[in-house]
């Protein structure tokens, strides 16, 4: 069973990224409003909220909960590099979060909400580095995100995906039109 699964995730992974595009993971806090920055962002064509970075098979979202699988909630997204530069999603990715709490985003607290950026080539890894070292100077402060090579990422439970487009908690979606500037909020 966990070999199934396992190989669902690397199925998932090779057809989600078509040759032409790359992929980008990120962490900051809570996913829902992660992925609604990211599916406003032009050159961004497909985004998914999941889990990375834990010791668990395949979790629940009840489980990444626990504190125990030792995931972070996070975003994966397929974006085109003709559109959008890496280093555009790192702005994308100061920008919406803070970077200096350790594992927690404001009321959300716990390790799955820790902010990471997840690598998938070395040209990542170096604009990720750079990118964290002119963010700390801008702020004057130590920021806590880890910067680390992207390991396995599970998709979360359907109804995660585009939480807040489909409507949230509230029952009212939010805009995920290409450069929308409306406010975005956390719980739908």
């Amino acid at each position: 069973m966990v070999v199934a699964k396992l190989s669902l995730v690397v199925e998932h992974q090779t057809t989600l990224w078509p040759p032409g595009l790359q992929k980008a993971t990120f962490a900051a806090g809570c996913f829902w409003s992660v992925e609604l920055a990211y599916q406003r962002v032009p050159g961004v064509t497909k985004t998914a909220v999941g889990y990375t970075m834990g010791k668990t098979v395949d979790p629940t979202y009840h489980e990444v909960c626990t504190g125990k699988t030792g995931h972070a909630e996070a975003v994966q997204l397929e974006y085109d590099p003709a559109e959008v530069s890496y280093k555009q999603l790192l702005d994308v990715f100061w920008k919406k979060h803070d970077p200096t709490q350790v594992n927690r985003q404001g009321n959300d607290v716990g390790s799955q909400y820790r902010s990471g950026i997840y690598y998938h080539t070395p040209e990542q890894k170096e604009e990720a580095i750079a990118s964290m070292k002119d963010y700390e100077a801008h702020l004057g402060t130590k920021i806590a995100t880890e910067i680390l090579p992207a390991g396995p990422f599970y998709m979360a439970e359907e109804y995660h995906q585009q939480y807040l487009e489909k409507g949230g908690g509230r029952g009212k979606g939010q805009s995920a039109a290409k450069m929308c500037t409306d406010p975005i909020r956390c719980y739908g």
